[in-house]
C-alpha cells in the first residue's frame, strides 16, 4: 500500500510530461507536413531536380498498350 503513494504521483507527473510534450511538439511544427518525408524516401538524391523516374512513368509499356482481356 505504501507504494502506491510514490507510484501515483509519479505516474501523474509523467502523464503531465508526456501531455507538455505534445503540446510542445505541435507547437514548434513537428506534425505540420507528414506526407513529404514518405514520399522524399523515393526520390534519387543525386538528381537535383528529383525527377529521375518521371520519364519512365511517362512512356508507356507494351503491357499498357495492350488492349484489355474480356
Amino acid at each position: 500500500m505504501a507504494a502506491l503513494y510514490v507510484m501515483i504521483p509519479v505516474a501523474l507527473v509523467v502523464v503531465a510530461l508526456a501531455i507538455w510534450l505534445l503540446f510542445w511538439a505541435i507547437d514548434n511544427g513537428q506534425y505540420d507536413d507528414l506526407d513529404s518525408p514518405a514520399h522524399n524516401i523515393l526520390f534519387d538524391d543525386e538528381d537535383p531536380s528529383h525527377k529521375a523516374g518521371q520519364a519512365e512513368a511517362e512512356t508507356p509499356t507494351k503491357r499498357d498498350e495492350e488492349p484489355p482481356r474480356a
